[in-house]
């Protein structure tokens, strides 16, 4: 900006200037609130999103019944197997005893005096074996060939199979050095084959026609276990599958006996899950009331104040945990058809709230039927409706839980579909997202252009402002003259 003080018409042209651009300015600020307005909105639905998707997490944490059980399993004795729950675990009640574990085949070469002596007369020598289907031959150098040098290149060539290690099995005082050759699998399978030396130094019993198997350490040998009576050999100690959706890693054959352990349904992940799930559909609860909240001295709650947006998800989360088939309720002798007759109950705000003793009472009368009102238990079925098209998320079989339901409805808030004629349409989110943006795009176009205008205004107003302080010196200076020339005149004719 041009600087100048309005020394000839003894105004402050700059404040004015500076005042009449603030006034115009005034639209570009109205605009910028409202793109502030935009891009809050945009921050909140992002939040909303958030909790949806923990929303649904929750909820497909329940589709299944192994997960919404969340079967444990108990042991008659510990310390003799590991047992986990997964996939398609069922209650009931098992056998397992434990006969061998597995074990790694083990070698040790025979004993040297010195680790890092060379053992090898001539170049050329090697180690020999085979081991999980591939055959190795290590060659060593005379000068390479001490016993640290010798696993370590053993190591580097068929380390993916087995390990070579040097241990000292005498005394400091009269050392021992053995290379150990380990496989690196347990069970028959890995066991390490046509293991043999040409290096001179390094000698296994065989080799001088003494019997082998003071040099076989470990034979490698499968896991052996009685599991509900059936004898079952793995090349590991994991037995996993044997009993569908148990996992059983067995941990010592010491015990010498039959022990038996139960699968049941786990009630307190039973009540964690349903605690999850509520907490996280309140959090879309509140979260939709603040928005939507108002009150005479703070106005409006939040930006998404009267949102088309906040009232499509409640609705849709409200159809589909609260629109049950009024003939499955009428239907229903045993009380597990809707979530406030098992305890899970709306409050006035509209979150929800579990009646713990209500839900004790459900779980300990019959939890397979608490179970199949959240798990679509005969699995989910649209008719073989295209993709991205609204029947694609119905579910058309008899049974349809109401974690499932819950999570389909999600899914529809999100991405595109496909509507009548094949048209795309863009899914709620992804709607009210999209006409935000361009709201904001639209905002910040009108705002370039009106700034364009004040930067050409105020350049006008300067130059204005000049022509006037031009004009008004150039009027001072001749005032000035005609002044002094009257003056002159008045002393002359003194």
């Amino acid at each position: 900006m041009i600087s100048f003080g309005g020394l000839a018409s003894g105004l402050d042209t700059q404040a004015i200037i500076s005042a009449l651009v603030n006034v115009e300015k005034l639209p570009i600020q109205q605009l910028e609130q409202q793109k502030a307005t935009a891009n809050k909105k945009l921050e909140l639905i992002g939040t909303l999103k958030g909790h949806l998707k923990a929303l649904q997490s929750a909820a497909d944490g329940m589709k299944t019944v192994a997960d919404f059980l969340g079967f444990k399993v108990t042991p008659s004795v510990d310390n003799v197997a590991t047992f986990t729950s997964t996939g398609e675990a069922e209650p009931g009640s098992h056998t397992l005893e434990v006969l061998s574990l597995a074990q790694a085949d083990r070698w040790a070469f025979d004993g040297v005096a010195d680790p890092n002596v060379d053992l090898a007369g001539a170049d050329g020598q090697s180690v020999d074996f085979t081991v999980n289907g591939t055959s190795y031959s290590i060659a060593v150098t005379q000068t390479g060939s001490s016993l640290n040098e010798i696993a370590g290149a053993i190591n580097d060539l068929a380390g993916d199979d087995v390990t070579a290690s040097v241990v000292n099995v005498g005394t400091d005082a009269s050392p021992s050095w053995q290379l150990v050759l380990s496989s690196d699998s347990t069970g028959e399978d890995g066991r390490i084959t046509g293991i043999g030396s040409s290096i001179a130094g390094l000698v296994i019993a065989d080799d001088v026609g003494q019997t082998i198997s003071a040099n076989h350490i470990t034979v490698g040998s499968n896991a052996v276990a009685l599991i509900d009576g059936l004898h079952v050999e793995r090349a590991d100690n994991d037995f996993n599958g044997v009993i569908p959706g148990i996992d059983i890693t067995v941990l010592s054959d010491d015990l010498g006996q039959e022990i038996s352990f139960t699968v049941e349904a786990d009630t307190q992940a039973v009540k964690d899950q349903l605690q999850k799930f509520v907490d996280a559909y309140n959090e879309v609860i509140k979260f939709a009331n603040q928005q939507n909240a108002y009150t005479e001295d703070g106005g409006a709650g939040g930006a998404l104040f009267g949102d088309s947006i906040l009232r499509s998800v409640r609705s849709s989360l409200t159809s589909a945990l609260f629109g049950v088939n009024l003939s499955a309720v009428q239907g229903d002798t045993l009380g597990y058809s809707s979530l406030g007759i098992v305890g899970i109950k709306t409050q006035n705000d509209g979150t929800l709230l579990i009646d713990s003793s209500t839900l004790d009472a459900k779980i300990s009368e019959n939890i397979d039927a608490l179970a199949d009102l959240f798990v679509d238990s005969d699995g989910f079925d649209n008719g073989g409706a295209a993709q991205g098209t609204p029947g694609y998320y119905v579910d058309t079989s008899a049974d349809s839980g109401l974690a499932e339901k819950l999570s389909r409805a999600i899914d529809l808030m999100f991405g595109t579909l496909t509507g009548p004629g094949g048209a795309s349409v863009k899914a709620l989110f992804d709607a009210r997202e999209e006409s935000i943006n361009k709201k904001i795009d639209t905002l910040n176009d009108s705002i370039d252009a009106k700034q364009r205008y004040l930067d050409i205004f105020e350049q006008q107003l300067i130059q204005r402002f000049s022509a006037l302080e031009e004009l008004m010196g150039g009027l001072n200076s001749q005032g000035n003259a005609l002044t002094g020339a009257l003056a002159s005149l008045n002393n002359n004719n003194n």
